[in-house]
Parts: structure tokens; sequence; C-alpha cells
């Protein structure tokens, strides 16, 4: 059974896009689609997600806190470690992990958890070796999908959908 979900941000839990302002304000878009199943994934079913993102923004930690995703690493070199010390701290194995990424620097984390997903805006190279492809795009809808494949395949999508009935 996946207890954790890893997501990544630019390209995964956003379009990829950074947008500056005059004053070098950084801006993200989020998907609240996404947001909407995180939460449900956290609140309701009492798992565990984490972001483990290449870059640092404030604007990260502040949708982090808001979907109240319990692990965020930011500016990370190397995700696998970061994913370890994650497993290690709660007592779970890759066999329990899945995690979402359109980068190389994603590919080494992908390769090692139970199921691997990346958004169609991922490059070619990444799609080659995760377990599922979303049709949907980073900030538009893929860790959605992601989530809900998974709640899929454990029998849980209706759970998911009579806490909303």
């Amino acid at each position: 059974m996946i207890e954790l979900l890893v997501f990544d941000v630019d390209g995964t839990l956003t379009n990829g896009d950074i947008t500056y302002s005059s004053s070098g304000e950084e801006f993200k878009t989020f998907n609240v689609n996404d947001g909407f199943a995180i939460v449900f994934w956290t609140k309701y079913l009492g798992k565990k997600a984490a972001i483990i993102t290449g870059r640092e923004s404030k604007i990260v930690e502040y949708r982090a806190n808001e979907l109240k995703i319990e692990y965020v690493y930011q500016n990370v070199k190397d995700k696998l470690e970061i994913l370890d010390e994650i497993l290690e701290k709660e007592n779970l194995t890759y066999s329990q992990v899945a995690a979402i990424g359109d980068d190389l620097n994603d590919l080494k984390m992908l390769k090692k958890v139970a199921l691997s997903f990346a958004p169609q805006n991922a490059m070619k190279l990444v799609k080659e070796n995760v377990n599922v492809i979303c049709e949907k795009s980073g900030g538009s809808g893929a860790a959605r999908e992601m989530i809900e494949h998974i709640l899929k395949e454990y029998n849980l999508e209706e759970e998911f959908i009579n806490k909303w009935l």
C-alpha cells in the first residue's frame, strides 16, 4: 500500500514557468484540483506527503503549509538521499512510496519508488522510466491524476467520492 507521496514542484505541481515582477518577486501558479486531492490524501486518509525540489522559493513553503504537507525540502541536489531520510523517519520502504517528477534530477528517485509518475510535459527520458505517464501536464492536474490513479488501484476511489456526497 502506498503511504507516502513525493512531489517535485516546477513542472509537476506547477507548469514550470517562473515569473518575476520588476522588483524580483517570484510567482508560480498551482492547480487547485491538485491541492484538493493532496489534502484528501493527508487529512482524510491520514497518509504522508512530501515536496522535494531542486529550487528554493518562499511560495513553495507557503503552498506546502496551506496543504499541510509535512515534509518540505528545497534546494535539493540529491532527491533520493532526502527520500531515504524521510523513509527512515517514517519507518517506510520504497515499496510504500509513489513519486512524480518531470526532469533529470527526479530520475534516480523515480526509479526506486514502487509507483512512479511523470506529467505529460515531462522530458522524454523521464517518461521512458516511469510506471505512469499522466494525461495532464504539471500545474494542470497531473498530481490529482496521480492520486486518483493510486486511489483506484487500491480501491479507495469510492471513499474519495463518497467523502463529498
